[in-house]
């Protein structure tokens, strides 16, 4: 399979969302990464459910939604009543990790564990081959636009080792300071699906943009 490309809403105009929802519906975008931030498990507030709802009738992309937020399983049915297709959580959120991605799949979600930067690989050992996802964050979640910690690299390589041994189906995200340096290097790596914002969505041509991350 080659990689996927999931622009992140997150640093689009939200004056013009319609507009740039409608730019990435006429581009080689595979999904749309959205994420929601609570002010309390990162630093930050971004958008909740109204937003997400009225974006689900505008899009005919696969709805990418990351929960940055305390406690995500009490939103698992409103996120799969907008029609997410695949719904990321915390490692770091979720007391009950099991628990909460059985509940995903049980409302037809495709489920996704996602990492902090600081969060080892191998913690994810005993659940690896019940995830349809894990997303690698490569930076410190709350703010678009950081620089990319290299020492990701690493770690999807420690996870590509960790799928291989259990013979799971997961896929790779990165998420964090992703252009074409990066990328190119994260695909090599072996990551599956990335994540870029502000370098598609700061750019004079975003969907040029998206075009070159696909051809990495």
């Amino acid at each position: 399979m080659s990689h996927l490309v999931s622009p992140s809403l997150l640093s689009a105009d939200f004056l013009h969302l319609q507009r740039d929802v409608e730019m990435l519906n006429n581009s080689e975008a595979d999904w749309l990464h959205l994420d929601v931030m609570d002010g309390v498990f990162v630093p930050n507030i971004s958008f909740g459910f109204p937003i997400m709802n009225l974006l689900k009738d505008i899009t005919d992309k696969p709805l990418d939604v990351h929960l940055m937020i305390v406690q995500p399983e009490k939103f698992i049915e409103e996120v799969a009543n907008m029609g997410a297709h695949m719904m990321n959580v915390h490692y770091e959120a979720c007391t009950h990790l099991n628990r909460t991605v059985q509940s995903i799949k049980a409302k037809g979600m495709k489920a996704a564990v996602t990492l902090n930067p600081h969060t080892p690989v191998a913690l994810l050992r005993d659940i690896i081959q019940d995830l349809d996802m894990v997303l690698l964050m490569s930076v410190n979640p709350g703010f678009g636009g950081q620089k990319f910690i290299y020492n990701t690299l690493s770690k999807v390589d420690d996870l590509k080792n960790l799928i291989l041994q259990r013979n799971a189906d997961t896929l790779i995200e990165v998420d964090g300071g992703v252009n074409l340096e990066t990328g190119k290097l994260l695909v090599d790596a072996g990551a599956d699906v990335l994540v870029a914002g502000s370098f598609v969505f700061a750019s004079d041509s975003p969907k040029e943009k998206i075009h070159q991350l696909k051809m990495l």
